[in-house]
């Protein structure tokens, strides 16, 4: 894994940025607020701000580990701490209010509150698949994105359903002060099967590079190719009558929530 040299979340208002604008070069030197509700609340609770690795198995958007699970499935909000506090959710030995007092990661058994590791380093907020996107960029601003009222009716002209329970990161990688593209992770649903999407896009928001995070076997014959070069616009709607269909949709998404986050409408 490449050495991540800056890593920040970025705050203020929910806004609309535009990909090439100032505004966007201008976002690289703020610090956060728009966490998602997990970071929220877990910040509330603990008295600091942890990594996306405390709920996921590799970085913001990616699926939840045990101890995101159990959060999910306790209320979703502050009290499931209190709810899940004498589980061991990564199986350690170590129960969750333990681990999260002491600073440890409690989604991961190989922080303790003896040994707690790396995980609330920057160099570990970025998601592997995300660094593998952009080759030689050791620079990446994760960006919080809870989707407004105005973004998910722009993303419905581009018949894409999102809503604030979409709320995920979207990565920026950075090289000579600027941005080089984008990149967020999605999850997308077929019958009773489940994956995850990485989509990173140029500067342009045309689509680079689908790769699986989750379901790989699933996706094993699916041309994650065809969807190169294109942006949220001129993607396929897809749908849910079948795999390749499913994996459309989910691209459309994924692609949709960068536009309407990232480019002003």
């Amino acid at each position: 894994m490449k050495t991540i040299s800056f890593a920040q979340s970025v705050s203020g208002k929910p806004q609309h940025l535009a990909i090439f604008g100032a505004a966007l070069l201008s976002l690289l030197s703020t610090p956060a607020v728009a966490e998602p509700i997990f970071a929220r609340q877990y910040k509330a609770e603990f008295g600091y701000q942890p990594s996306c690795d405390a709920c996921h198995k590799d970085g913001g958007g990616s699926p939840n580990n045990a101890y995101g699970e159990q959060f999910k499935n306790a209320g979703n909000n502050r009290a499931a701490f209190a709810a899940i506090a004498k589980l061991d959710g990564d199986s350690d030995g170590f129960s969750n209010a333990e681990e999260a007092n002491a600073k440890a990661n409690p989604g991961d058994a190989n922080s303790t509150p003896k040994n707690r590791g790396p995980w609330l380093s920057t160099a570990n907020l970025i998601p592997k698949s995300v660094q593998e996107s952009f080759p030689g960029i050791t620079l990446y601003k994760p960006m919080d994105a809870i989707y407004t009222d105005s973004e998910t009716k722009r993303a419905a002209a581009l018949s894409v359903a999102i809503s604030e329970a979409d709320e995920t990161t979207i990565y920026l990688p950075v090289d000579a002060g600027r941005p080089v593209g984008t990149a967020i992770i999605v999850p997308g649903k077929f019958g009773n099967d489940n994956f995850y999407l990485l989509v990173a896009t140029d500067r342009s928001l045309n689509v680079t590079r689908v790769a699986p995070v989750k379901g790989e076997k699933l996706l094993t014959d699916i041309d994650l190719t065809a969807f190169n070069g294109k942006g949220a616009e001129n993607l396929p709607v897809g749908g849910s009558d079948s795999l390749p269909n499913a994996v459309a949709a989910t691209v459309k998404k994924a692609a949709a929530m960068l536009l309407v986050r990232l480019k002003k409408g």
